[in-house]
């Protein structure tokens, strides 16, 4: 079907059924420019639990259709694609994840967005890259803290604020896989241009960059900087916003390998406008929790809510 049909079939049927769609930064461009709200973990989070649509139909990965579930139990939430997981997620089954929470009981957790709705039961508080600082600085400094599931960030954390979590084992495949050749390599190629990273990049790649922070900080510095190109360490999705804030700047994406290929979440991509249109017509595929998990899930999801407003 074509895409203009499509687009206004979306429109049509959302109206009808009251639904509202959320996309995350990484989505495809055409997915982006039909959401309804655009935004980062922490944003996407802040929407779904302020929405008076019946339906949420979520354009992001597993983990954060559950959680906009978590936070809309009475909702009907969709994703596109079931198929749209997360590697920093599977990096932390509940199993194993549990019985590391149980050999240190001294330890409070705090364990970011991107893992399951299961492993997050398991949590005292949800943080994203936004608000991460912010929160751990909340416990007293003598506080044990578990840090999950991704290894990169809670360094980057430990970094800034002096502390010595525990670290889950744990990484994101798209930021894992950044290389510090190719930058070393864009920077010679480009001597005018910034670094800008996220921080579940790895620490050579951090220690390089100019600027640090979530996607929604990357493309705020992007819009605000007086610099006229960026070179980007993370994911490609991001670079439509920033392109649409910022048309007169260049913005150059650190490929993923020797080849040059895009940095791209596999997961992500697997969203697409069609998959969109046919998950809202047939309000399938639908995300469904157990009332136990929505309860458990919910309390350290309200508290990085109400840490985030402070």
């Amino acid at each position: 079907m074509e895409k203009d049909k499509l687009v206004k079939l979306i429109e049509e049927i959302k109206k009808k059924k009251n639904a509202v769609i959320l996309a995350h930064y990484y989505q495809v461009a055409e997915i982006q420019d039909i959401a309804d709200f655009v935004g980062d973990s922490l944003q996407l989070s802040q929407r779904a639990a302020e929405t008076d649509a019946d339906i949420i139909v979520f354009a992001g990965v597993h983990f954060m259709a559950e959680t906009a579930k978590i936070l809309s139990p009475s909702k009907v939430v969709l994703l596109p694609d079931l198929e749209a997981g997360c590697s920093l997620a599977s990096s932390a089954p509940e199993k194993e994840f549990s019985d590391f929470v149980k050999q240190h009981p001294d330890h409070k957790v705090v364990t970011y967005i991107n893992c399951s709705a299961a492993v997050k039961t398991w949590s005292d508080v949800i943080v994203t890259s936004s608000n991460a600082v912010k929160i751990v600085e909340s416990f007293p400094k003598y506080q044990k803290l578990i840090f999950a599931p991704d290894k990169n960030l809670g360094a980057y954390i430990n970094g800034l604020t002096g502390r010595n979590m525990l670290l889950w084992d744990g990484a994101c495949e798209v930021h894992e896989t950044i290389r510090t050749e190719s930058i070393l390599q864009l920077k010679l190629q480009n001597p005018d241009a910034k670094l800008i990273a996220h921080p579940e990049c790895k620490q050579p790649v951090l220690i390089l960059a100019d600027f640090i922070g979530s996607t929604a900080a990357m493309l705020d510095f992007t819009a605000k900087d007086s610099s006229q190109k960026f070179i980007v360490a993370t994911e490609t999705g991001i670079i439509h916003q920033m392109q649409k804030l910022s048309p007169e700047k260049e913005f150059i994406v650190v490929p993923s390998d020797e080849t040059c290929s895009c940095n791209d979440c596999p997961y992500m991509k697997l969203n697409t406008l069609e998959k969109l249109y046919l998950c809202l017509l047939n309000q399938t595929p639908e995300i469904t929790l157990s009332d136990e998990i929505i309860e458990k899930a919910r309390k350290p999801i309200l508290r990085m809510l109400e840490l985030s407003v402070r």
